[in-house]
């Protein structure tokens, strides 16, 4: 790879783009690219400078042993590249470390303890995380009686359980735009957007819980 090539990478972190659309626009495997910012610092402290400076000293000393047999492939840029596709769509960094890490757990199961000491960062922030997810229904919360301590457990239903309580809270937003509406009137004409709101959100809402009821069967 070339200094250029380092160039124009480090502008597509700076513009937001998708590692896989800045290899489409290198004309290189999305792999690389993950490959190359996992392991020049990640997108927040990739430098293009510094990359290429890296790889020259790690020419130098010979070519790195390969990964593991049975390691998961490009390890540790995939895992960035899916935290920040999360981040892009809202979810605060930790929480999408947290959900990541339960995720790629064999059980799907970790303690508080374990969260913290594998992503190495605060109890507190743990805590604020799994709660967001416990209460968006992407984790639920157990009780080790043996241990006396929370377990956040991820299983084949959270997708399931999230969609619906996300579906059911935009069903609430939309009930909540039609009863202003009619409190309004239909000859307002804040009250015709609000009734043109709530029939879209509640359209919407009651789409997406049939949809997960008729596609659940796929998670189990």
């Amino acid at each position: 790879m070339t200094q250029q090539d380092r160039q124009r990478i480090a502008v597509g972190i700076a513009d937001g783009l998708s590692y896989a659309e800045i290899a489409r626009r290198l004309d290189r495997p999305t792999s690389t690219i993950s490959r190359e910012i996992g392991r020049n610092g990640g997108p927040h402290d990739y430098r293009p400078q510094q990359a290429q400076r890296a790889t020259a000293r790690r020419a130098r000393r010979g070519t790195p042993k390969p990964p593991r047999a049975g390691g998961p492939p490009d390890g540790v840029g995939a895992r960035e590249e899916i935290v920040e596709m999360a981040v892009r769509a809202g979810l605060p960094r930790i929480t999408a470390r947290v959900h990541l890490d339960l995720l790629q757990s064999e059980d799907g199961r970790r303690t508080a303890a374990e969260l913290t000491r594998r992503l190495k960062v605060s109890p507190a922030s743990v805590s604020v995380a799994v709660n967001y997810l416990v209460r968006h229904g992407y984790v639920r919360r157990e009780r080790d009686p043996q241990r006396r301590r929370d377990v956040y457990v991820i299983d084949d239903e959270a997708w399931y359980r999230s969609v619906v309580l996300s579906a059911r809270q935009t069903l609430d937003t939309a009930r909540a735009a039609l009863a202003s509406a009619e409190e309004v009137g239909p000859d307002d004409l804040v009250g015709r957007r609000m009734a043109r709101t709530g029939a879209f959100l509640e359209r919407i809402s009651l789409d997406l819980l049939e949809s997960a009821d008729r596609w659940r069967p796929l998670l189990t």
